[in-house]
Order: C-alpha cells, then structure tokens, then sequence
C-alpha cells in the first residue's frame, strides 16, 4: 500500500454495542473502516473491498473508552499513599514524591500509563500534570487521542500562565489532530483570585477550554464561604471561568445552585468514583446533574489515588456508586454509565465524531473476547460489558482507524 493511502479493514461476524441514539445492539454483523472513520455498519456492499479483514466471531464490538480525568504520570506514585484522608495523601505523600520527579521521569510515567490504558480499552484522556511537552510525546508515539493542560498554581510556581499557553498553542492539534490542549489551573483552594481571572481571560482570548479542580470536599467549600462568600463554584463563575469550556474535575461538594451554574454554564462534570470511594472523598450527584441536563464524564483521576487507569472498571463503579449511594437500583440504567465513559467524556474533550459507532464517526474502537466463561450465557451484552466483564477482556484497540 502506498503511503498516504486509506486503509481499508472488515471486521465480520461481530457483536456491536453502537451506543447510538436508538440504542442499537448488533449481532453478527460486519464493520467496514476506511481510513480514520466507519464506512458501513451491519451489512458491507460486496463491492466494497478490504485491505485487512479479520472474524470475530464470539467478540464484541464498542467504541473506545474517554479517560476525561488523570494525571498519567502518577503511575510512578501508585500505591505510595494508601489508606489515608485526602489531605494527608496529598501533603505527606503525593506533594513529596512529586517534588522529585524530573520531566524524564514524567515521560516515563506516562509512557507506563498510556501501555495500561491501551490494554484496557482507553482511547483517549485527559491529563493535567507537569511536563506536558513529554506526555505530548507519549501520545503521539502511543497512536492516543489526548487533551493536555499544564498544571498552574499561580504563585510560587516555576511555570507562568504565559508558559501555560505557548506551550498549549504550540500543541493543540499536532499528532495530526489527535492531540488537543486546555489551560489547568490547579483548583479555587490553591490558585489566587487574580491569577484565575487572568486564566478565563486567556482561554477567551486563545479559544482555549479550561480543565481544573473543582469542589472535591465540603472543608474546601467552607473554606471559600469563609474566604470569598461563596461556593468554589460561584467564586468560578464571578472570576469569568466559566465563559469558556470548562472540564471539572470531581463536583463533589456542589448545591443545587451550583449544579443550575453548571447547567445554564455549560460546564462539564467529572466524576471519579473509584478515586473517590478510596479516599472517602464523598459521591459525585451524578443522576442530579444529568437530570439538569449537565454531560457528565468519567476519569480515573491518577494513579496515585485510584490506583489503576482502568475505563471499565470506572464505568462500572460510575453505577454502582450511585446506585448504593443513593440506595436505588434503576439510577444509571441501561447503557447509561457506558455512554458517560464513551460518547460524553470524547465530547467533554473535543472529539465530538468518537465515543459512538456508526457510519462517518472516528474509528476510535475496541474489541472485547467474549469467548470467557464470565461473559456467558448472554442475555444482555450491555450488561454484561458493564456488570461482567473486565479490562484484561479487551483483545483490540483502534484509534482513528490504526491498531
């Protein structure tokens, strides 16, 4: 084949979880991918010739998993800071280890991340973290989409804003696109007032979205009632923040007012349950958001807290959660929490055409060996991807039509 041509792959005979509108559940059918995106879905013309074709029989077909929170490098801080409260994991722990680390060591970190996220079925993700220059690297060299900010404080920090989005401008949309780019500042609970108006300025000025911290526990909301006079959110809101696109991570401690900004904001929720369940950080009001209408999304948070990057296992606890949380059962039904992992966290990152199998959407896929005595019998594929299945499941990952 000669270089620059389209390459044209059949996958036959599989089970497709399309997460489309309709919801529609394919069995044994065929997928035909033309260079980056799906050319046919269900029945392939007989004109239509393929390059690479392989059977998979017994496989399941489902778009690729949207990591929309971590920090990839903290791979090399797993299992460092187990067992112990948020703010203790964060300053006898993490804050150390993370002093240490050079900009090889972060290249390193998030080579061994984006191996793990490759074998578990992860596609894409968003990553705030040091460095970034490095983990662009990463994801080029990997073949992943990605959405890179450099984390900013704001005061005493080496990096200035101004560091901030040369070096985002100068990477949003290489890798041919697969990678694009936000500014991040840390959080409310660390970054000066100044500092944080001076950032939503900036992302207007340069069509930036922002990704930051937001709400993780209700001391840090005290914190900013005693300090500004309101929540972390509406301190956002007033500084400007959220005139841009705004990918917050972890909205556990939100009111009802908090969650109407969100809603009539645009702004884009991340929950991470495992990480949250592990610290004992509290429950992201998942079903109250999507109730507003707000996208919620799905990460991992790092290593450091989770301590795993596994997507699947993620979308499971995403239900689960909420369903013990909240002590209801039909919370999160159907292929909901799968859709929060895919669709919503490809959308939260700006790659709209991912996280939905159908004709002209990205060939951002995987494939799942269902030839496994716990994905039998099979009454409900949804079900048993989510309630069943797990990453070590996944055989195949295709990101804009490459595996």
């Amino acid at each position: 084949m000669n270089e620059g041509t389209m390459a044209r792959i059949l996958l036959k005979n599989v089970d497709v979880i399309t997460l489309d509108r309709a919801n529609e559940v394919l069995r044994g059918a065929d997928v035909a991918i033309e260079g980056k995106t799906i050319a046919h879905l269900g029945q392939v013309p007989e004109t239509w010739v393929a390059d690479e074709g392989l059977d998979l029989a017994d496989h399941l077909v489902m778009p690729g998993f949207w990591n929309a929170h971590t920090h990839a490098s903290m791979t090399l801080t797993r299992s460092i800071g187990d067992d112990l409260p948020l703010e203790r994991w964060f300053n006898d722990r993490i804050w150390v280890a993370e002093s240490g680390l050079t900009e090889e060591d972060v290249y390193w970190g998030a080579m061994l991340a984006a191996a793990e996220m490759i074998r578990g079925g992860t596609v894409g993700f968003a990553d705030h973290y040091f460095h970034q220059h490095r983990v662009a690297e990463v994801a080029e060299q990997a073949g992943l989409k990605a959405l890179l900010a450099t984390t900013l404080f704001g005061a005493g920090d080496e990096l200035t804003l101004e560091d901030g989005i040369e070096e985002a401008l100068h990477y949003h949309g290489a890798a041919d696109g697969r990678i694009r780019t936000a500014l991040g500042p840390h959080s409310p609970y660390i970054c000066p007032s100044e500092f944080l108006q001076d950032v939503a300025i900036a992302a207007q000025r340069e069509g930036l979205m922002i990704h930051i911290h937001l709400a993780e526990s209700e001391a840090q909301v005290a914190v900013s009632r005693e300090k500004y006079g309101k929540s972390p959110v509406e301190h956002l809101r007033d500084l400007g923040v959220f005139e841009s696109p705004v990918l917050a991570a972890h909205c556990i401690a939100v009111s009802e007012s908090d969650l109407d900004i969100f809603a009539e904001k645009g702004v884009i929720p991340v929950q991470c349950p495992q990480c949250h369940m592990k610290l004992g950080m509290g429950v992201t009001p998942v079903p109250a958001m999507l109730a507003r209408g707000i996208p919620v999304a799905v990460g991992t948070d790092g290593p450091g807290s989770n301590n795993n990057l596994a997507m699947l296992e993620e979308a499971q606890n995403a239900a689960l959660i909420q369903k013990l949380h909240l002590r209801d059962a039909t919370v999160l039904a159907g292929d909901l929490p799968l859709r929060l992992a895919t669709t919503h966290g490809a959308r939260a990152l700006g790659f709209a055409d991912s996280g939905i199998l159908r004709v002209g959407a990205a060939a951002d896929l995987i494939v799942l060996d269902c030839r496994k005595p716990h994905l039998r019998p099979r009454h409900s594929l949804v079900g048993n991807v989510l309630y069943a299945a797990h990453s070590g499941d996944v055989s195949h990952v295709m990101v804009d039509g490459r595996w």
